[in-house]
């Protein structure tokens, strides 16, 4: 039998599990997400110029519609493109 002590792993036993997805609003006491910032809002955009989904961002469901809105009102005053070949 061998003891826990002497067994060695050739990678960390950490790499298989994921981090718990956060709201970073939430966390950072953001109330007010702001549509005339392109540079904050396009990490929540592709590079085609798709919004990005609540399970690849882990925002909460009322940020992930804020965000939406914000996106949707840049796009409508020209201050991000609707769809892009390489937006990043």
């Amino acid at each position: 039998m061998a003891d826990n002590k002497n067994i060695k792993f050739l990678s960390s036993p950490k790499i298989g599990r994921k981090q718990k997805k956060y709201c970073r609003f939430k966390k950072a006491g953001i109330k007010y997400i702001d549509y005339k910032d392109p540079e904050f809002l396009s990490k929540f955009v592709n590079e085609q110029g798709k919004i990005l989904p609540r399970r690849l961002t882990g925002n909460s469901l009322k940020f992930q519609r804020k965000i939406a809105t914000a996106v949707k009102k840049a796009r409508q005053l020209a201050l991000m493109p609707y769809v892009t070949d390489q937006y990043k």
